[in-house]
């Protein structure tokens, strides 16, 4: 870290915190837009193609964009500004897993991915939305001109909409207190490329060392069910594809002003270049997440028992059609299958070997059975 120790002049600090931003540029993976959307599927991401295109393509730019201005020493005004990106979609539909995937794991880039619900309007109790920033500086290892070209991910975002938003949330209104304006308005400086100043010091100890660090160069990634938007587009005879695979979006005017129903300032709706959402899984999508990404731990778990771990088709589709009831998506699909799972640990663990431990459908419920 380089505020470690004893800190050198401010020009020899900023030559190595450069030094540091170039070799982690120069360092990025040289693959194509194309190539990212592919690599994707193959740390395990399923279904999406649209949507991993339009954030593989997102990416790209982003690192190019950074790799002309900071490498090749090309003038900022010259290119086109930094991306932000707003994904809809219902619960697990893989919005958040495809950050996390291709910024922290493929591309590697200083990515935070924050929960907003956290955040509160500056001078109330909660987080500051500054320390934002600081979560990505000490994920850059210190160095803020690192941070500065990260990647901040805002997941539950639709639980910013103000109170006043007619909107309904999962059959109730909204919980937001007051001050969620406040917050989208701090918010709306980051998103536009603002100068801020940001705690080193995540306690934000009024005494503590303090930065200036631009956001011009900060994609933010904002991800949220926004649950009761879609019946409030369709009331209207509008839609943004829920039920359908849909490409990226760019928001019109139209939509900046349903988003404001819904409870959000037209303005920082505004800044977001890219809407893409994303539909919920097919079961399909759901059979092969179960079958190639969850089922093979469990499988592994157990064959380190000297067990062997089958799944039954029925129950197969009885996990999958309980995750689509219950609105989970994909990541209710660990959910269906973990009791059954732990309840045939327990009972066959260190109590028979070189058997079969076999899952199905009795009575409407999930099973497990010990076949010696």
């Amino acid at each position: 870290m380089l505020m470690q120790g004893n800190t050198p002049n401010p020009e020899d600090l900023h030559r190595q915190m450069l030094e540091g931003l170039k070799d982690m540029l120069n360092g990025l993976p040289k693959s194509s837009p194309q190539d990212i959307a592919n690599e994707l599927e193959n740390y395990g991401y399923r279904g999406q193609e649209k949507q991993r295109q339009a954030l593989g393509l997102m990416a790209y730019r982003h690192i190019r964009r950074l790799q002309r201005i900071v490498i090749d020493g090309e003038n900022r005004d010259t290119l086109p500004p930094k991306q932000n990106v707003l994904m809809l979609g219902p619960t697990g539909s893989g919005k958040t897993y495809l950050v996390e995937l291709l910024f922290q794991e493929i591309l590697k880039l200083p990515t935070v991915i924050v929960d907003v619900t956290s955040f509160t309007e500056s001078g109330y109790i909660g987080d500051d939305v500054k320390t934002i920033l600081t979560r990505l500086i000490l994920a850059s290892e210190g160095n803020p001109m690192i941070a500065s070209c990260g990647i901040v991910c805002l997941d539950e975002f639709d639980k910013l909409a103000s109170s006043s938003s007619n909107a309904r949330f999962a059959g109730q209104g909204t919980t937001k207190d007051v001050s969620g304006y406040g917050v989208q308005r701090e918010l709306l400086a980051m998103l536009q490329g603002a100068e801020v100043v940001v705690p080193m010091d995540y306690g934000v100890s009024e005494y503590g060392q303090r930065i200036r660090m631009s956001t011009k160069d900060i994609p933010f990634i904002a991800c949220g069910a926004f649950a009761g938007y879609q019946d409030m587009l369709e009331s209207e005879g509008g839609s943004l594809g829920f039920q359908e695979s849909s490409e990226a979006d760019t928001p019109n005017l139209e939509e900046a002003e349903s988003f404001q129903k819904y409870g959000f300032l037209p303005e920082l709706i505004g800044r977001f270049s890219r809407i893409v959402v994303f539909p919920p899984l097919p079961e399909e999508t759901m059979k092969l997440i179960l079958e190639k990404n969850i089922l093979p731990q469990f499988k592994n778990e157990f064959k380190a028992e000297g067990l062997k771990l089958t799944i039954s088709k029925d129950a197969m589709s009885h996990i999958i059609k309980q995750a689509h009831k219950r609105g989970t998506g994909a990541r209710g699909l660990h959910t269906e299958l973990v009791t059954a799972i732990e309840s045939a640990a327990f009972e066959s663990f260190m109590q028979v070997t070189d058997a079969e431990v076999r899952i199905a459908v009795k009575k409407g419920k999930l099973q497990s059975e010990v076949i010696k």
